[in-house]
């Protein structure tokens, strides 16, 4: 059986306890560098594949120091507390002697309690009632996933009216693929950024911070298989270089699994 992109793309070799060895893949290739989100995956497949690791991803921050450059890289993940149901990792990525990725995540034992959930997806159309749209494909990681848009593509005039910067659409991976942390991790960071919905030309933009928070644990991931996700992004404020990006992703159930926060820089 043929290996998944995804899983080529974030597969590690272990150098050493917390140490791995990684390349990117062109299959992933962005405008600079391959596609965030797969690259925050794979720190996080550094601290799934430790081999003291405690519990499941409940947060994960990533900060893109500089942009990954074709090639080798390094992965250091280390536990920087271990308590009796939560561990607390450090996560590097470094290439030729420099740090381009730091990272920070908790993992841990969840137990059952009472809950809720107070978010509910938007509704919209199927995926087969929106059907998939015909776009060229600017960058080769866009490939990558079956991406429906219910509510804001990205413009195809750019007249700079849009009144908004939210977007809806369905997503999963192409060809689909089994849900897991490492795969939701990089569907987080599959929308565009905001600011490309409200200004009339397409500036230059690029994350800088990206939080992710799972809300699901690996059962719930599970029941999802390789079905569709239902993704909302908007912004609260664009301005001097910088603005947020806020998305929430949720099973076709209607299972709330994760929701992430980016801080992303712009320039004109």
């Amino acid at each position: 059986m043929n290996q998944h992109l995804f899983d080529r793309a974030i597969a590690l070799d272990t150098l050493a306890p917390g140490r791995c060895a990684g390349r990117t893949d062109p299959a992933w290739a962005n405008m600079v560098g391959p596609f965030g989100g797969v690259t925050a995956a794979t720190a996080l497949q550094a601290i799934l594949l430790h081999p003291d690791r405690l519990g499941e991803p409940v947060a994960l921050t990533v900060n893109f120091c500089a942009a990954l450059a074709d090639g080798a890289f390094e992965v250091e993940a280390q536990a920087v507390r271990t308590n009796r149901s939560t561990q607390h990792w450090a996560v590097s990525i470094e290439q030729a002697g420099e740090t381009v990725l730091t990272a920070t995540a908790l993992t841990a034992t969840r137990r059952e309690t009472w809950g809720a959930q107070e978010v509910r997806a938007p509704q919209v159309l199927s995926p087969a009632g929106l059907g998939r749209p015909q776009l060229p494909a600017a960058v080769e990681w866009v490939k990558r996933y079956d991406m429906r848009f219910a509510e804001g593509p990205i413009p195809r005039v750019w007249d700079g009216e849009g009144e908004n910067s939210r977007t809806v659409l369905w997503v999963r991976d192409e060809p689909p693929r089994a849900l897991d942390f490492t795969s939701l991790t990089a569907l987080c960071d599959v929308f565009y950024p905001r600011v490309w919905r409200r200004r009339a030309t397409r500036v230059p933009a690029g994350t800088v911070s990206m939080t992710v928070y799972f809300h699901a644990g690996s059962a719930e991931l599970a029941a999802v298989g390789d079905g569709w996700l239902i993704g909302q992004a908007e912004s609260s404020a664009l301005r001097n270089g910088y603005f947020d990006q806020r998305a929430h992703l949720w099973s076709q159930a209607g299972v709330l699994l994760a929701t992430t926060h980016q801080v992303v820089y712009y320039k004109e």
